[in-house]
């Protein structure tokens, strides 16, 4: 349970993205809610503070009024929460010397997106493993040069620091953080009261088999994409695939590479590879039923973890269902 005061403190600024603004007041809002209606303390109380207490623009031009300037915040902070921008934060002065200071009362620190930069520049990431959007991981590196950036996984969460990927892996580990302070009923309520398809876990990869493709122009491969993610524990070997669309073998898997810019085994083995990373993050399910349901065996899939990932199916499931320390798993197209 969240403790009666847990005050939670976003950090906004000239060109914030308001998604991830709103997502903080929308998540634990809603976690606030679903606690009270099961009788019990809800524990939160959300504000938004900017350097100096002015009003802002979000990137897409939404003005926000800030509660107030961070240099003005006193007491205990439950978490500080640094929404991020289309490009980086701001890095003047007085904006990271005011979270400087509200770092320092917050026992939790969470970035999201681009955020992370804040941490990075008061070296709050230093030896720890932190994530951000995929485009600017490697800058992320080269100015956090201490911490472990990996743009893998949606969120990644280290000790007291969260960080996580861009858009709406905001929510996911926002969730994540929702579940740690009530319990997975509650955050379920949440996830299905904000109509999300699927509540994340860390363990998501940026970018899933669709986005690390494209999707194919044509109506019938597009659809043939959609089956082999439906279900990726069918007969989705080249052949079968290409009777669906009456076509050759031979010609299909032009067509399809064409279209989508792999192999259609190799398209096939990053669904499965997705699928198993979800259902290893959110199953205590043994891998050889796993690998049934995705009708390959243990080895195989095993071999795929690692030749994909560099770690086997049972480290990834182990690394994943623990919030600290550091661990690598880069993706390979």
């Amino acid at each position: 349970m969240p403790p009666m005061d847990h005050r939670i403190v976003v950090a906004g600024y000239e060109r914030a993205h308001a998604s991830e603004v709103a997502a903080a007041f929308e998540v634990f809002g809603a976690a606030a809610f679903y606690l009270r209606r099961a009788g019990r303390p809800d524990g939160y109380a959300v504000e938004l503070r900017t350097a100096d207490g002015a009003p802002f623009a979000s990137h897409g031009g939404l003005v926000m009024r800030p509660d107030g300037a961070l240099r003005d915040v006193r007491g205990t902070v439950g978490t500080l929460i640094v929404a991020g921008t289309f490009g980086l934060p701001p890095e003047d002065d007085e904006f990271l010397e005011g979270l400087r200071g509200v770092a320092a009362r917050s026992e939790r620190l969470v970035a999201l997106c681009t955020g992370a930069f804040c941490l990075g520049r008061l070296g709050e990431l230093d030896g720890r493993r932190a994530t951000t959007h995929w485009l600017y991981g490697a800058q992320l590196q080269d100015r956090a040069p201490l911490a472990q950036v990996d743009t893998d996984p949606i969120f990644v969460r280290d000790g007291r620091v969260s960080t996580s990927a861009g858009g709406m892996a905001a929510i996911d580990l926002l969730l994540d953080l929702v579940q740690e302070d009530t319990d997975r009923d509650i955050a379920l309520a949440c996830a299905r009261g904000l109509v999300l398809f699927l509540r994340r876990t860390g363990s998501q990869a940026q970018f899933s088999a669709q986005l690390l493709g494209q999707l194919a122009t044509s109506d019938p491969l597009r659809e043939l994409q959609e089956a082999i993610a439906d279900d990726p524990g069918a007969d989705n070997s080249v052949e079968a695939l290409a009777a669906h669309l009456h076509m050759s073998p031979r010609h299909f898997s032009r067509v399809f590479t064409r279209e989508v810019g792999m192999t259609p085994g190799r398209y096939v083995e990053h669904v499965r590879l997705d699928a198993a990373r979800r259902r290893l993050g959110e199953t205590d399910l043994p891998v050889e039923s796993i690998a049934a349901e995705l009708g390959v065996s243990a080895a195989t899939l095993r071999r795929l973890f690692l030749t994909r990932l560099g770690v086997s199916p049972t480290a990834y499931r182990e690394r994943f269902r623990t919030t600290s320390g550091p661990f690598h798993v880069r993706l390979v197209s």
